[in-house]
């Protein structure tokens, strides 16, 4: 069944070319979902405009993840929700026209849209899914799990009452926020069921990356767990695979190695006679 969403206010991408339905969300989203395969992971060098979007793309990439950090950088923002929606949502439904293969955002904590609102917008932008995290942004702070976990219950919820899908990626924030005598695994296992229970997809405790550890969590969360790359193979994609993973981005990861060959070339033209 073609997907119908509510069409687009003067906010929207693409609300000049609105055709009223959508119908390759729901076949996005299905085959995004089935690409989340515990022991043989989905890769993702998340991207931050069109050209790296189609880079990946044309390497082989089955899907395509925008990181938040990185996208906001390139409009001139910092990470943390301090762009406005409407930019972020124009750069994602750029991203999504420019490739073929299912493209899933990462909207930090959504926002502080509605629900309801929140899966119109990414419906709009003809994402697959999305990233949302369980810290405010404003303050740095974990949300409560149960508070989370009703948020990301009517978000699924707001899916399903628009006949959209939505590939939901509910990032853990236990570890990237461990302090004092937090116990980071027990905290982060908890969030997970409960975001399963909820209706989540997929979990995300970033910043997990002990090969011990992501062993415990996958065998205790309950579902696909994504866990944040290391560029440097330390753990590699083949140990977190060993693991159970099932999806494996990189965030920022691929943007800032992007800068730093930026700032080398650079220094060394920089460096030449004609440079000085």
């Amino acid at each position: 069944m073609a997907a119908v969403v509510t069409p687009p206010s003067s906010w929207a991408p693409g609300a000049g070319d609105w055709s009223g339905t959508r119908p390759d969300l729901v076949t996005a989203a299905t085959t995004l979902r089935a690409l989340h395969r515990p022991g043989d992971p989905l890769v993702l060098p998340n991207v931050w405009d069109v050209p790296s979007a189609q880079a990946v793309e044309a390497a082989g990439f089955p899907a395509v993840a925008t990181s938040s950090a990185a996208l906001a950088e390139t409009l001139g923002h910092a990470d943390g929700e301090t762009a406005p929606v409407g930019e972020i949502l124009d750069a994602i439904a750029r991203i999504v026209r420019a490739v073929r293969v299912p493209v899933t955002a990462d909207f930090e904590r959504g926002f502080r849209l509605a629900p309801a609102e929140l899966v119109e917008r990414l419906a709009a932008t003809g994402a697959a899914g999305c990233n949302l995290e369980d810290s405010d942004p404003a303050t740095g702070s974990l949300v409560d799990p149960g508070r989370q976990a009703d948020f990301l219950a009517a978000v699924r919820e707001a899916a399903r009452s628009a006949r959209v899908d939505l590939v939901v990626n509910a990032r853990i924030d236990a570890f990237f926020r461990s302090s004092g005598t937090h116990n980071a695994l027990a905290d982060a296992v908890d969030r997970a069921r409960r975001y399963f229970a909820a209706g989540a997809d997929c979990v995300y405790p970033i910043l997990l990356d002990d090969p011990a550890t992501v062993r415990t969590f996958v065998d205790e969360a309950g579902g696909p767990v994504n866990i944040l790359g290391n560029l440097d193979g330390n753990p590699g994609i083949g140990d977190l695979a060993a693991c159970g993973v099932a999806r494996i981005s990189f965030g920022s990861r691929v943007h800032a190695a992007v800068r730093r060959e930026h700032a080398d070339l650079l220094a060394r033209l920089g460096a030449s006679p004609r440079g000085r």
